[in-house]
């Protein structure tokens, strides 16, 4: 499997992750073969467009998914790659039920998704704070956020669902600054723990 599919597949991973269904609006690619002697796709559908054949915004799209896939730590890939799997198993039917309840999901919530099947799971709760960093933390807030445990992050949620607009930039930038060994400190106490 190329890695643009994979990319575009890490943008359905909630579906495959999560019970209730949550959304990101990146269409997928039609199924691909598991191996060069499987059956191949019906006259009826289209083979997937090479990149020259793409429109400027699909070129862009594909450059993202592209970027984000190069992004993720190998353990995320990996688990990617396993629930790429796991939906190319899945029955024609099924698949396409699952990508248009991915199509009908909110955009901002799809993006999170960018993040990888960790940080993707909880992006819907952690938006707030996260969803608009400003160019000059993006980086440094992404390192951070992938370091946290899943109990760091399940904190963090709380500080994030918990915190006004008007105090998000200073609460994000104050995370940030936290060293890693006082982060589990600073959570508890920001979390009301």
């Amino acid at each position: 499997m190329n890695k643009t599919v994979l990319a575009s597949l890490l943008l359905a991973l909630p579906l495959s992750l999560s019970a209730a269904p949550q959304t990101l609006n990146v269409p997928l690619p039609p199924p691909m073969p598991a191996s060069p002697s499987a059956v191949p796709a019906p006259a009826a559908t289209p083979a997937p467009a090479t990149f020259s054949q793409l429109d400027a915004q699909q070129q862009r799209q594909r450059r993202a998914d592209y970027a984000a896939w190069r992004a993720l730590p190998e353990g995320e890939r990996e688990r990617i790659r396993q629930a790429a799997a796991r939906f190319n198993a899945l029955p024609a039917d099924q698949q396409q039920r699952l990508r248009q309840q991915f199509q009908a999901q909110d955009q901002a919530f799809r993006e999170g998704w960018r993040l990888g099947p960790q940080l993707g799971l909880e992006f819907p709760k952690l938006h707030g704070l996260f969803g608009f960093v400003p160019p000059e933390q993006r980086e440094a807030a992404l390192a951070v956020l992938r370091q946290l445990s899943p109990a760091q992050l399940a904190q963090l949620t709380l500080v994030a669902q918990r915190t006004p607009p008007q105090q998000r930039d200073t609460v994000r930038s104050a995370f940030l600054a936290v060293p890693p060994a006082e982060r589990d400190t600073w959570l508890k106490r920001q979390a009301g723990q």
